[in-house]
């Protein structure tokens, strides 16, 4: 299985090793792709790659990988090519958040937040473009966040920022690829239930907020393939998160900044 033309597709999904990015392995093992998983983690990956590659039929590999690091798309697209293989499938899912405030921590942690959620992802869309362009097919897909459409709060300082870039950027790789038969879709989950706040200090907060809001990372690919299937460019998952997205959008910003950064304030976590 070399060169351009692979037997079966091939998805490169970043953080891969659990939650949305777990979730968007097997969905796409299940529809016949190949995986390249990307995540720190490489105990994981290994894992996941050998259960889905078992179940499937499907090769599946591990690229274990930080993309807080300089360049590391470069390296992430080198183990893809010295496979002989090119990208079909790009899923930017890799990301954590910080609570604290923007100053509150070491410099260092806010480029590598930066380098993983905008840099790196920027470069691996860079990267797999120019081959999806000339195959004519191809999707990016971009995960971003319901607090693309909310204002800034205290903590998370760079976080709404980032994700509302993943919403326009999307936006823009739409308007320069669908005619070259390259679908971009950017979703916005809202609550989820994956380790995302175990690793940034917010899971005994998240834990009291109510069941019914969240959705399973399951739910939330499942949505974003049929929406990315349609060309659907733009997708708030969830009836409850799509109600919150047209509530905020007719609240004027006198009434709406108060009432978000109330309710965001439990979790800020204080600096260290």
């Amino acid at each position: 299985m070399t060169g351009d033309s692979p037997k079966r597709p091939l998805a490169l999904i970043t953080g891969a090793s659990a939650g949305i990015g777990a979730a968007f392995a097997r969905a796409y093992a299940a529809r016949g792709c190949d995986l390249a998983l990307v995540a720190r983690r490489a105990d994981r990956l290994e894992a996941l790659a050998a259960e889905l590659s078992a179940r499937h039929g499907v090769e599946a590999f591990a690229i274990p990988a930080d993309l807080a690091g300089w360049e590391a798309c470069e390296a992430v697209l080198a183990a893809v090519a010295a496979r002989g293989r090119s990208v079909d499938v790009l899923v930017n899912n890799a990301g954590f958040s910080i609570a604290q405030s923007f100053a509150g921590v070491p410099w260092s942690r806010q480029r590598d937040f930066l380098m993983t959620l905008v840099v790196n992802a920027c470069g691996l869309a860079h990267g797999v473009i120019p081959g999806m362009v000339e195959r004519r097919r191809g999707v990016i897909i971009n995960v971003a966040s319901l607090t693309a459409f909310a204002p800034g709060v205290e903590g998370h300082s760079l976080y709404p920022g980032a994700k509302s870039l993943s919403v326009k950027w999307s936006q823009s790789l739409d308007a320069e690829l669908r005619d070259k038969g390259i679908r971009v879709t950017a979703v916005c989950p809202g609550f989820t239930l994956t380790e995302f706040a175990e690793a940034n200090g917010t899971k005994q907060m998240m834990d009291q907020a109510p069941r019914r809001f969240f959705q399973t990372a399951d739910q939330v690919v499942a949505e974003t393939l049929a929406a990315n299937d349609r060309g659907k460019v733009v997708l708030v998952p969830g009836w409850h998160n799509k109600l919150a997205v047209a509530i905020l959008k007719l609240t004027p910003a006198f009434i709406a900044i108060p009432l978000i950064k109330r309710g965001a304030a439990k979790y800020h976590l204080e600096d260290s």
